[in-house]
């Protein structure tokens, strides 16, 4: 065995990649992404389980990012960042010691999933907090919880104790999600229901994916005027219902469809690709030499965009963009079921800011259930039971949605019920806040609890975000989950049996017998 991770739903065999990652990962990235965890556990532990000040947290938030599936494949960008904790380590208390990588995945399956399923539900928190960060927003709750959690795997728990922290991690989390909400909202203001074309324009373009807002925004202002034109892709399509991003007239639309398309829908492309954040591919020789990554991403020979105090010089992106020039035609894309566009921007203030007419067409039947089908896409057959969901889900039926796994539906035209359409996409993974405060405030207005609502959450997960919104609905109590395509591979069957009995977590079977149990 070279290497071993478990963390994404794709692992080899559904046990664990041994010699080289589904991903692409080579081993000697998945063992340094190891080493970097245990140097964090080393730094947590020479600082007490508490804060060490503002480099190190940053450090913290960075390293447990860069480990999360999809993000960085450079082992030295990861060693890099093993050397500056080292450092802030030695500041502290040198003789602190990191935890051992071995240790990471060995010992009793069952303390290992549950120790698992917490450093998994931290890295995914990381990536909120950290795209939180770069625009002012921080939560010492969140900065410390980090540090309480870092140092705990490296410690001893009975399986009770595990349990307790990975609940009271659930908590911090939606904490984490509010902040990244509040940071998004205050610099962007309140998402609205915006038509996105799938049509790519004649001229020079960029094409921008991952999920980090202010990348977009910083290339937006520096292309303004120049005949750029900028196109989303993946997660980063809920941008368009930001005001403060749709303002610019050459935001065109979205190129593509989600983050595991890449390889195919980047081939040979005549314009840069800017590559924020995670759900990214591996690029084709076709087209990695226009391919340019930022922030924690990194990829061997690609170029990449540094900052200063999160800002950022795309020039070598623009002039890449001239000089490529784009396509001489306009080019009609759809999306996977056909369609030519879709909507995005249903946020919870637009929800709710109809809410009236929501609770009335509930109340006189029109609406006989809410279905949140959401999460992550992926390659993985077994995954078309989200379009077939959907599809078969009945007319008088509201489909809430978020993440990249609506691309496996959000062109379809399913009707509308009282004027709103069927199909709301509420975002992307970073906005999983926003969908909670929806259900939060329809057990408001129909004085009941979540789990009381008519209203069922199908999930699909591939990484470590989901992991986390996972574990924060699980600590809000809301119970009857279905959840797939298949199961995480981290989850020992005593550890499911635990989340089975207790939330009546449910695997997805099929669509049909799905949905007839759930609204029988």
């Amino acid at each position: 065995m070279s290497m071993f991770c478990f963390q994404c739903e794709q692992t080899a065999g559904g046990k664990g990649c041994t010699k080289v990652g589904v991903c692409g990962k080579q081993p000697e990235v998945a063992n340094s992404q190891d080493a970097l965890t245990c140097a964090l556990i080393g730094l947590a532990r020479a600082a007490q389980g508490k804060s060490a000040g503002k480099k190190a947290d940053e450090l913290v938030r960075q390293g447990l990012f860069t480990t999360v599936t999809n993000v960085c494949f450079d082992s030295e960008r990861v060693q890099a960042l093993i050397d500056q904790i080292h450092a802030e380590k030695n500041k502290l208390n040198a003789a602190a010691a990191d935890f051992v990588p071995g240790e990471l995945w060995t010992g009793d399956i069952d303390i290992v999933s549950l120790r698992t399923t917490l450093l998994l539900g931290m890295r995914g928190m990381a990536a909120y907090a950290e795209h939180a960060a770069v625009l002012g927003k921080e939560n010492p709750e969140v900065t410390a919880w980090f540090y309480k959690g870092l140092q705990a795997l490296g410690e001893e728990h009975t399986a009770d104790e595990w349990l307790g922290l990975l609940i009271e991690f659930g908590k911090t989390n939606l904490a984490c999600m509010a902040l990244l909400d509040e940071a998004n909202t205050s610099a962007y203001d309140q998402p609205k229901p915006t038509k996105v074309s799938l049509k790519v324009e004649k001229g020079p373009f960029i094409v921008v994916t991952g999920h980090d807002l202010l990348d977009l925004k910083q290339l937006l202002e520096q292309t303004e005027g120049k005949g750029v034109n900028i196109y989303t892709h993946g997660e980063m399509l809920p941008a368009h219902g930001y005001p403060e991003l749709n303002k610019y007239p050459h935001l065109k639309g979205n190129f593509g469809t989600a983050w595991q398309n890449q390889q195919k829908e980047f081939d040979n492309i005549p314009a840069p690709v800017l590559f924020t954040t995670n759900c990214l591919m591996v690029p084709k020789s076709s087209y990695s030499d226009r391919v340019f990554t930022t922030s924690v991403v990194g990829f061997p020979g690609v170029q990449h965009i540094p900052g200063s105090n999160h800002i950022k010089d795309f020039s070598i992106l623009i002039n890449k963009a001239v000089e490529l020039g784009g396509w001489q035609e306009d080019k009609e894309f759809t999306g996977i079921n056909g369609g030519k566009e879709v909507m995005t921007g249903f946020a919870c203030g637009t929800v709710m800011s109809v809410a009236g007419t929501v609770i009335d067409a509930v109340k006189a039947g029109a609406i006989k259930h809410f279905f949140l089908v959401g999460g992550c896409d992926g390659a993985k057959p077994g995954r078309n039971y989200y379009t077939d969901f959907v599809r078969k889900a009945p007319q008088d039926t509201v489909i809430l949605t978020l993440a990249c796994g609506k691309y496996r539906f959000n062109d379809l035209n399913i009707g509308e019920i009282g004027g709103l359409p069927r199909i709301m996409d509420m975002g992307q993974c970073n906005d999983a806040y926003s969908a909670i405060q929806v259900a939060v405030a329809l057990a408001e207005a129909f004085k009941c609890e979540v789990n009381e609502l008519p209203l069922t959450l199908v999930l699909s997960w591939y990484e470590q975000k989901a992991v986390c919104i996972l574990l924060t609905l699980l600590a809000l109590g809301i119970k009857n989950i279905y959840i797939g395509p298949s199961l995480p591979a981290f989850l020992s069957p005593n550890v499911l049996n635990i989340l089975v009995e207790k939330f009546n977590l449910h695997p997805i079977s099929t669509p049909e017998n799905d949905l007839q149990t759930i609204l029988q």
